[in-house]
């Protein structure tokens, strides 16, 4: 019998790669199943990275009307007739708002007593693993598939050896609210330098979020030391094409990572306050980048233990010359 099945996972773009492998899993035990993904409109370019998905419904959660888009998005639910519904996210109100959805079959996270009433399956909640293992928690009662990693549609190019591809920025919606994942854009463009200097055939990318580092980039560094490919891909799914040609992938903290590491590209991403352990595969392709002198006490703190960075960013703190030997040491 053919399901129709949602999944609610409200996040960036780099949350939804993340959730990719639950979704697979659950599409592998129901193959002729229709998949539904509920997510926020900043989010839809997932659609561009794979063909699991054959419908989107949207909320925009962060915005100022953030009720309202919930109570649309109940009432497209209703209307849909699902048989299975899967969530993400710990809140409290998530089990009351799959309850009032109707559906036969929920599950999302154990946030409580009001969950383990509300819920068919209250799935305990392991922050303390890789993400995408945190999301495939919640469809373990369901299938017995694995998927480990995120699985995306491109077409692959064949790797050019000794380049290293650059993708500098973040998210600028995390920019605004006061987090700040990556070094600054005068230590990129150093970057971008020393290692065009030391023979490697460097590229940078970018969308645009990333307009002012590139900028800052194009004005210190010669334009022929390295090759700008930024505003030329259009979407994620092209910048994947382009991470999947290089040797060596640098990037922040940001959606390009769970790119590159769904392609098995050998990646190295700056983190400073975030938890790498929680972010990347523990397979020895992806290397965090980090300051070698912070003694910050509560480091990793961002999500843990703050929602926004602090003044000082000591995790930050790392030099040109850390990123260029540890990219060059293997």
């Amino acid at each position: 019998m053919k399901k129709k099945i949602l999944f609610i996972n409200f996040g960036g773009l780099g949350d939804e790669i993340l959730f990719l492998p639950s979704i697979i899993s659950v599409k592998k035990e129901f193959p002729e199943s229709e998949i539904t993904l509920a997510l926020e409109p900043r989010s839809k370019g997932i659609a561009s990275l794979t063909s699991i998905i054959d419908n989107m419904m949207f909320a925009d959660i962060k915005g100022k009307n953030k009720y309202i888009e919930l109570f649309n998005l109940l009432r497209a639910i209703r209307k849909y007739k699902f048989d299975i519904v899967i969530s993400s996210g710990s809140n409290k109100f998530i089990s009351i708002f799959l309850f009032l959805t109707g559906i036969k079959t929920r599950i999302g996270y154990n946030s409580g007593r009001l969950s383990e009433i509300l819920l068919t399956n209250a799935i305990p909640l392991n922050k303390n693993q890789y993400a995408a293992k945190m999301y495939h928690d919640l469809v373990r009662g369901i299938t017995d598939f694995n998927t480990e990693l995120p699985q995306i549609e491109i077409e692959r190019r064949e790797c050019e050896k000794n380049t290293v591809l650059i993708h500098p920025g973040v998210s600028l919606m995390s920019v605004k609210k006061g987090m700040i994942k990556t070094i600054p854009a005068e230590i990129w463009a150093e970057v971008v330098e020393k290692l065009a200097d030391r023979g490697k055939k460097v590229i940078v990318a970018g969308g645009p979020d990333d307009k002012n580092v590139i900028e800052t980039i194009e004005r210190i560094v010669p334009c022929e030391k390295y090759i700008n490919m930024y505003g030329k891909t259009k979407n994620l799914k092209e910048l994947g094409e382009l991470i999947s040609g290089a040797e060596k992938f640098l990037c922040s903290d940001s959606a390009p990572l769970h790119v590159a590491a769904a392609l098995g590209v050998k990646t190295y991403a700056i983190f400073g306050s975030t938890d790498d352990r929680k972010l990347i595969p523990a397979n020895g392709l992806v290397i965090p980048v980090k300051a070698k002198n912070c003694t910050c006490p509560l480091r990793p703190c961002l999500w843990e233990k703050r929602h926004t960075t602090c003044e000082t960013l000591e995790c930050l703190q790392i030099t040109s010359d850390d990123i260029v030997e540890t990219l060059l040491a293997d």
